[in-house]
């Protein structure tokens, strides 16, 4: 009851949670360098996590960017600033909402994914199983996906940016009645490497913060379908949470003083 001795208790077990993931990260980078890597279970995991995310992906930038431009023409409208409308399109959509909308829809469905079918495995025995085997778990189950999470992030992002600018091109020329040469020459005007590039990397950092947490709350989990369940909402509060905050971090380092 005594209220410093449960603060205290909460943070040190937040602190033992905040160790064990460090651990569990770095060994599986350092299973990552170094072979045996399992080429077919990458490619799985690919085509898993990139291929059969690319239609909830697609459908968040088109109405994303939509929605962008109709309420970008509302508020610049009473300044009589609505040329401005593209450039600020195309940026928000490269520099935060393409990588960070991607990153909650794939962290919904793929960060869920991956924790419920490894907290299967895990009170199932069958990571067990892999051991006796000789098989190493990490190789096996956890490279694959932090590796093609990472990897393929970026492609679904770029995709993302594409679909996301064509829907405020869509609004913008067919609905707000502008010009169709002059929206493109003015998305093109002012658009720089460095606000793909930054949202591409944000975009990889993502990938390896959900496959990482997938992997993590999977393979740690314990109690039965109930253990499952609570790892497969904790792996994606986790992810969400953890996307927002490198998010901050990341466009705070990328765009600082700019």
């Amino acid at each position: 009851m005594n209220p410093l001795a449960l603060i205290g208790r909460t943070l040190l077990e937040f602190l033992a949670t905040v160790g064990r993931l460090a651990r569990f990260a770095g060994s599986t980078l350092k299973h990552c360098f170094t072979p045996p890597l399992y080429a077919g279970q990458i490619l799985r995991q690919f085509i898993d996590i990139g291929y059969y995310s690319l239609p909830v992906v697609g459908l968040t930038a088109l109405f994303t960017g939509m929605v962008l431009a109709l309420q970008t023409h509302t508020g610049f409208a009473r300044f009589d600033a609505e040329s401005a409308i593209p450039t600020v399109v195309v940026l928000s959509i490269t520099r935060e909402l393409g990588p960070v909308m991607a990153g909650l829809m794939v962290a919904g469905r793929i960060g869920a994914s991956i924790a419920a079918e490894l907290g299967t495995m895990r009170v199932t025995e069958q990571i067990d199983a892999l051991t006796t085997l000789s098989t190493n778990p990490y190789k096996y189950l956890i490279v694959p996906r932090v590796m093609a999470g990472t990897l393929v992030l970026p492609l679904l992002v770029l995709i993302a940016d594409i679909i996301g600018v064509f829907g405020g091109f869509l609004v913008c020329v067919y609905d707000l009645k502008f010009n169709a040469a002059n929206y493109i020459s003015q998305s093109w005007q002012y658009l720089e490497n460095r606000d793909v590039s930054s949202g591409l990397w944000k975009a990889a950092m993502f990938g390896f913060i959900i496959t990482l947490m997938g992997c993590y709350q999977g393979f740690n989990s314990k109690g039965g379908a109930q253990g499952v369940g609570t790892a497969t909402t904790n792996a994606v509060v986790s992810a969400s949470i953890l996307i927002l905050v490198t998010n901050y971090l990341m466009t705070g380092l990328f765009f600082a003083g700019k």
